[in-house]
């Protein structure tokens, strides 16, 4: 008998660490070539590993939600004496969920194990989802190979997943018919849940926010994206408001480049970027994303509603790439309908200003003779205290608000 020793494999740009988010067999399960056993995750990027030999597993490294150094091994398999070695592969930057081979340690003399698996257990088929039901799946806790696909193939479907999440026996009646429930549950927080909640610590807890609050009448930006709706050209998305922000913010940036920059606390160095790299905060079923427009400050209010669609999409079916989720120089926070009427958005780091979009409200407005119905909107921005004076931040958010009240401006140049 041999050993086959898969270690983490090197995700690149320096990364020390991996999570491990997925495991698909346990010590004693027989795999097959190709199968897919892990998956990890760093940086919103995640791995699948699949086993470049046959044989059984008789060790792992750790479980779901475990941290572990690059090149540290992470299954051993024992395999028939003589199995050929497989070879290192080098892994590139890759779209999230990627299907790579990690680095393969040389096979050496199997140590002697207790007791071994029954010759006739079955192999460890790879349950057949699409990215976004396993992501919502391990976000729920779900072991998929404990659920009935009832898709094409036996594909597993989000609904199967959801009808495995409320089977079980039936919580006992007391009276009057009130059900008594003394149920607890412990999530462990892991994935892209366990990165956002970092993101949020290093955010608030490195950046001294302001939030600044102005009121916006969108009427007649409200009557504009009605027309330009109902004239657009076949393949054209539906514009909501955000495009016609987007080439807002180009506008109101070039006046005051210093909102759109990073800030490097350690180094204590700003960076002002003349590209307008906007981020779009997006909800998915996993949690939150920020897809991000590339030069903005080169597109028009239909490419960047296009790009926007695609990029939106692209997160929520978890395909969206590394490149595609990193390098904003601003960001929009938009809640669309449940936006509330005042928000308090955090910083996206290392950004120094993230725009809040609230929901749009019908509301009486005084127009110095009487009360008339008015489509109002707030902006929420946050900026980050130690770049951005108060002033400042106040500046280059009524000139938005200009520039959105008076929509025609959004399209002149110079």
């Amino acid at each position: 008998m041999g050993e086959f020793i898969i270690k983490m494999p090197d995700v690149g740009e320096g990364v020390a660490e991996a999570e491990l988010v997925e495991l698909h067999v346990r010590p004693g399960d027989p795999v097959r070539e190709d199968m897919v056993i892990a998956a990890v995750m760093t940086d919103k990027a995640t791995v699948e590993i699949p086993s470049p030999v046959d044989g059984t597993v008789i060790w792992l490294a750790g479980s779901i939600g475990d941290r572990i150094a690059v090149k540290a091994p992470l299954v051993r398999i024992e395999t028939a004496e003589g199995a050929g070695e497989a070879q290192p592969v080098r892994i590139s930057q890759a779209p999230t969920a990627e299907v790579v081979k990690p680095e393969i340690a040389r096979p050496v003399p199997a140590a002697p194990v207790s007791a071994a698996p029954a010759a006739a257990a079955p192999p460890v088929e790879k349950p057949l989802a699409a990215p976004s039901v396993r992501l919502f799946a391990r976000e729920s806790g779900v072991d998929l190979r404990q659920v009935q696909g009832s898709g094409p193939a036996g594909r597993i479907l989000r609904e199967d997943v959801e009808q495995f999440l409320v089977q079980g026996a039936a919580p006992a009646l007391v009276k009057g018919g009130s059900v008594k429930k003394t149920a607890t549950e412990e999530i462990k927080l892991t994935g892209l849940r366990r990165r956002i909640a970092e993101k949020m610590v290093l955010s608030t807890s490195r950046i001294p926010h302001i939030t600044y609050v102005e009121e916006i009448d969108m009427t007649a930006l409200e009557e504009l994206r009605a027309t330009m709706n109902g004239d657009r050209r076949e393949g054209h998305p539906k514009l909501t408001v955000l495009p016609f922000l987007m080439r807002a913010l180009v506008k109101a940036i070039a006046e005051q480049p210093e909102v759109n920059a990073t800030f490097d606390d350690d180094a204590g160095i700003i960076t002002r970027y003349s590209a307008v790299h906007i981020g779009i905060a997006t909800q998915t079923q996993a949690g939150l994303t920020v897809p991000v427009v590339r030069h903005a400050e080169a597109r028009g209010i239909w490419d960047c509603a296009a790009e926007m669609a695609r990029l939106a999409d692209a997160a929520r079916s978890g395909t969206a790439t590394r490149d595609e989720l990193s390098g904003s120089t601003i960001t929009i926070s938009s809640l669309g309908a449940l936006g509330g009427i005042v928000s308090t958005p955090v910083i996206n780091h290392p950004e120094v200003a993230i725009i809040g979009v609230n929901k749009i409200a019908t509301r009486p407005v005084w127009d110095g003779t009487q009360f008339v119905p008015r489509k109002m909107m707030n902006l929420s921005s946050s900026f980050d205290h130690r770049i951005i004076d108060g002033w400042d931040a106040a500046t280059f958010v009524q000139r938005i608000r200009t520039l959105i009240e008076t929509p025609a401006l959004i399209f002149i140049e110079g």
